[in-house]
């Protein structure tokens, strides 16, 4: 007899669609909100922060965490259709919740200190998360890689921000 492993198996194709499209939405949310905190200080106390030579120009920013948002949403998904809502997904929640938190610190409260402390946290919560993935889905752990990658290089901002300020 075959057992079945995964949510995947049990709920039809349009379930599975409209689930995939409740991650995005939801990691999208997320990121709109951090936008809305966002945009209180980039035009004004932002623009007057000292800022190292590789800051990108603020145009980028939308593009990039756009699609991370969603290549994040894919990964959850990924592993919600083999495992549901276990131990995972409670990491990919709390990882997704400190990222906006380094928005409301860094933007909407102009703490950059506790920012860049609130950074390191969310680029373990992330690590953690990735390997949590990686026992279940590897494809999903690797959909991960890049938010890791700009986090660390947002970290590093965060950094030399802090110290040029």
């Amino acid at each position: 007899m075959q057992h079945i492993h995964s949510v995947d198996a049990l709920l039809p194709a349009r379930r599975q669609v409209l689930v995939l499209l409740a991650f995005i939405a939801a990691c999208l949310g997320v990121g709109a909100l951090g936008g809305a905190v966002t945009a209180t200080s980039v035009g004004t106390w932002y623009q007057q922060l000292n800022k190292p030579s590789f800051n990108p120009p603020d145009w980028v920013f939308g593009p990039v965490w756009t699609g991370l948002y969603i290549a994040m949403a894919v990964a959850a998904w990924r592993i919600w259709r083999r495992q549901g809502l276990r131990l995972p997904m409670a990491l990919f929640a709390v990882q997704l919740a400190l990222n906006l938190g380094w928005s409301v610190l860094f933007f909407g409260m102009r703490e950059i200190g506790w920012a860049l402390i609130e950074i390191a946290v969310l680029f373990i919560a992330i690590v953690w998360t990735a390997f949590a993935f990686a026992r279940t889905d590897r494809p999903a752990a690797l959909l991960l890689v890049p938010y890791l990658t700009w986090v660390a290089y947002a970290a590093m901002l965060n950094w030399v921000i802090w110290r040029l300020n």
